[in-house]
């Protein structure tokens, strides 16, 4: 097995345990730092936490049984100085607002030290976030937020400049730039932060207070629980995000993320609260992380038409491995907020479970001529009572036209600055097990067809008693269960050792497809 270090600080190391497993570990392993056994590792992406700085530290993994699998050698990096919250005055009782007195601690932080949140429950409201800042959210240590719109800072949309020839974009709601209360957790602009540790960051939300009406903007949109705007280089590690208002963590026009080994859990009933949105983020890295919620685990955005079309930032370079989705309407999703465009996502080597959907693109006339997708990859998934493992759809229903003719006609409309382009999807060694709707669903525009879609290494069987249910959100789908592979409008299908239910080249449905590659 070979033992990989992926990340360190002065307090912490991320470790893979790449022994083959997807995920979890295929055996369940003991770590040993300097020879003192410290943590059983059953996931292939780890932590290590409560370590020291400037020390030298030889990590040894050995398996159940003692016989030893793999080792490294790594040093933590340098530490100034702890600024404990409770010297500053926070109470941790879970009855005080410690917010004003957690952010003096980040405000008078140096850079290369640490915000120490020890054990306790802080009441709080708004977090800001500096540059060059490290916090530590100890094991026990929970920050759970405030339920009083009233206490929320509230970011206004667009705020436009003196001279009425530029504007600053503060506020966002699903792709546009509207009203919305600050993050419980918020950036602005901000670079070299790493938030990590094995406590908790808990929105606090319920069907009593965020939840309540959630389509209806009462004062500004809801929260994000995480929310951070044109950063760089942030890292989150170990932390457990959880009862978000909303999206839970939301990088907006941010570059150079990592995402270590988090939990992202939500209420399967909870409205909008996906697990992670990079939106016109690159360079993005997620790993070892476990997502079960009520919305979409991961959704890849770029904005509605009026930011992708003004900014023309895609989301692009994102790195999706060694995690587990389960509980939401879509493992990993793109749009369809996706104007800028999204290029060069590959997911690999996950687990997809009790999802509605495994990848799921959604996509509309409308969404402009940068809507541009490329280069999206998936490969070494497992899936396991996902309804619908692959939906490509490119008549999704949002937005108050989304059911205009315009939208949802099949026949082809003139080509123009309206016009969304899907070009190559590949997707290879899958095994979908359970699946309950259909094996896959691609459905392009007639006028703009998804230029290749490969097929490689891919095995789909079903349920025993399937649901039946929609296989995407467009006029004229309908409910139905067990259905194998459609493809309508697509330049180049390549399907190598594809199979449904164990037929090869069966339960296919082929529409508009120029060019068949069947081997």
């Amino acid at each position: 097995m070979e033992i990989k270090l992926i990340d360190k600080s002065a307090r912490s190391a991320t470790l893979e345990l790449a022994d083959g497993g997807i995920y979890n570990t295929k055996e369940k392993y003991q770590i040993y730092l300097n020879g003192t056994a410290v943590k059983t590792a059953e996931t292939v992406i780890t932590s290590l936490f409560d370590l020291k700085p400037q020390t030298e530290y030889e990590a040894v993994v050995k398996k159940e049984d003692g016989t030893e699998a793999g080792s490294l050698k790594f040093a933590t990096e340098y530490e100034f100085v702890t600024l404990n919250v409770r010297d500053f005055g926070a109470k941790g009782d879970g009855i005080n607002d410690d917010t004003k007195f957690i952010q003096a601690a980040i405000l008078a932080c140096p850079e290369k030290s640490r915000v120490l949140i020890p054990r306790g429950t802080y009441r709080i409201t708004s977090l800001f976030l500096k540059s060059n800042l490290n916090v530590e959210l100890a094991e026990g240590a929970e920050l759970k937020a405030e339920t009083d719109r009233d206490a929320y800072p509230k970011f206004p949309a667009l705020i436009e400049s003196y001279d009425e020839t530029d504007e600053y974009n503060l506020g966002t709601w699903e792709g546009n730039p509207l009203p919305m209360f600050a993050g419980i957790i918020t950036g602005i602009s901000v670079e070299n932060v790493r938030i990590y540790g094995k406590g908790t960051i808990n929105g606090n939300a319920s069907k009593e207070n965020w939840w309540h009406n959630p389509k209806v903007m009462v004062g500004a949109f809801r929260p994000r629980l995480f929310f951070i705007s044109h950063c760089k280089n942030v890292t989150l590690q170990g932390v457990k995000f959880c009862n978000s208002p909303s999206w839970t963590l939301h990088p907006y026009f941010s570059d150079d993320l990592k995402f270590y080994n988090l939990t992202v859990e939500n209420p399967g009933d909870s409205p909008n609260t996906d697990g992670l949105d990079p939106e016109s983020c690159k360079n993005v890295e997620i790993a070892g992380i476990r997502f079960s919620l009520g919305d979409d685990c991961i959704a890849v955005k770029s904005g509605k038409i009026y930011m992708g079309r003004k900014h023309k930032t895609p989301s692009e370079n994102l790195h999706i491995r060694q995690c587990l989705m389960e509980n939401g309407h879509g493992a990993v999703t793109v749009g369809s907020e996706m104007a800028g465009g999204v290029k060069n996502l590959i997911v690999e080597e996950c687990l997809f479970r009790h999802t509605d959907r495994g990848l799921r693109i959604k996509t509309r006339r409308g969404r402009g001529k940068d809507a541009v997708l490329d280069n999206i990859a998936f490969k070494k998934i497992n899936m396991d009572h996902v309804m619908t493992p692959f939906v490509v759809n490119s008549f999704y229903f949002c937005d108050p036209d989304g059911k205009t003719e315009y939208v949802q006609s099949r026949e082809a409309m003139p080509v123009d600055d309206r016009t969304p382009k899907i070009k190559l999807l590949d997707f290879e060694d899958i095994d979908a097990k359970n699946c309950h709707v259909a094996a896959a669903h691609f459905d392009g525009l007639p006028e703009q067809k998804i230029e290749e879609i490969i097929m490689k290494n891919v095995s789909v069987t079903y349920a025993e008693n399937p649901k039946c249910d929609v296989p995407a959100m467009s006029a004229g789908i309908e409910a139905c269960s067990r259905k194998g592979i459609f493809a309508n409008n697509v330049k180049k299908l390549v399907l190598e050792n594809v199979s449904v239910n164990g037929q090869e080249g069966e339960e296919m449905t082929l529409l508009g497809v120029d060019e068949k590659i069947i081997r």
